[in-house]
């Protein structure tokens, strides 16, 4: 029976506080719809571009956008196709999310594991359990860091950490520290031959969608794995070891940071508590380029306009106008002075 050894201590408390705090101001901003899509598109980006290139991935984060965007790239075509793959593997466990799926199964994880290989790994190793043993060595030194269960206990281990997953209880375990159980103990059980990583961190984010911790689906957890890669593979190696303290500290930590760099952003555009009460809660439909000028307004303070060629250089002044003009009407920014040297601020 797989029994998950861990110690509940204060700096997950805190993590998972800061991490309930951030999702809860997220999801009831008033402005959050105005920039849904374009925060949905970049945590997309971010995370496969993060994602892929903490495996070893050398191509670009603008690159990624590039391919994603159906724009040729100069690069191995493994490389290209695993930008491919990941951003099908995310719009999958979205669709997952979205159905409510109550259980996590078998035939789930080795799906996530045929779209992460497609056209990489030969089709009969695809959504297929690895079988000879395999050993994680250290890429700079050659020493052997891990050396996963033999492959003939693959599958009963699997079937152990899935009924886990699935417990009747299951709702005692806060998504968050569930999310990271998951994420670690795939990992250790390195059930395929290639694309475990990759399986892990999609997995664990399923699992924070199904437990209610989305927020929107605008966080990129990759993106804090691979800034500091030696870290994230340091902690997941301590916590072979048996017990999982140190990886879940990191692991909410990680998630904590995230959430709470959306919520600043979130913050930013929605202004502040004052937005909301004006608005009473209600959305308020803006337009990419009246999102940018709030934008530019909350970091620089005003709008004049000798400006808006900086700001819109491939747009007429008359148009820039009219966008500030229906800003007015909505009551987010004013107008100071009536000369060319008017100033345009928050309200």
């Amino acid at each position: 029976m797989f029994t998950p050894n861990y110690t509940i201590t204060n700096k997950i408390l805190t993590n998972i506080a800061k991490i309930e705090a951030a999702e809860e101001v997220i999801k009831n901003s008033p402005l959050l719809p105005l920039w849904e899509k374009q925060f949905k598109e970049e945590a997309i980006v971010r995370s496969v571009h993060h994602g892929t290139h903490i495996e070893g991935n050398p191509l670009k984060k603008d690159e990624a956008r590039d391919i994603l965007e159906g724009r040729e790239v100069i690069g191995r075509p493994r490389d290209i196709q695993e930008i491919i793959n990941y951003r099908k593997v995310i719009q999958f466990i979205d669709e997952e999310a979205n159905k409510k799926i109550e259980k996590i199964t078998e035939v789930l994880i080795k799906k996530l594991h045929r779209i992460i290989i497609d056209r990489i790994l030969p089709q009969n190793l695809a959504g297929e359990y690895r079988i000879k043993q395999v050993i994680i060595r250290n890429s700079q030194t050659g020493e052997v860091t891990f050396r996963p269960p033999d492959s003939i206990e693959v599958p009963f281990l699997m079937r152990e950490f899935i009924y886990w997953l699935n417990r009747e209880d299951k709702g005692e375990i806060h998504p968050v520290i569930k999310a990271g159980i998951a994420h670690h103990e795939l990992v250790r059980i390195h059930p395929f031959i290639d694309g475990n990583g990759r399986v892990a961190r999609v997995l664990a984010t399923l699992i924070l969608f199904l437990g209610g911790y989305d927020i929107r689906r605008f966080f990129s957890l990759e993106e804090y794995y691979d800034k500091d890669a030696a870290s994230y593979y340091h902690n997941l190696q301590k916590a072979s070891k048996g017990d999982l303290t140190a990886w879940l500290e990191y692991f909410t930590y990680g998630a904590a940071v995230e959430f709470e760099k959306i919520k600043e952003k979130v913050l930013k555009i929605s202004k502040d508590v004052r937005l909301k009460e004006k608005f009473g809660g209600q959305q308020i439909f803006l337009t990419e380029r009246q999102m940018k000028i709030v934008e530019y307004i909350q970091e620089i303070g005003y709008l004049q306009n000798q400006a808006f060629k900086t700001l819109f250089p491939d747009v007429s002044e008359d148009t820039v106008l009219r966008e500030l003009q229906d800003l007015v009407r909505k009551g987010l920014i004013k107008k100071i002075g009536s000369t060319k040297a008017a100033r345009y601020v928050m309200v």
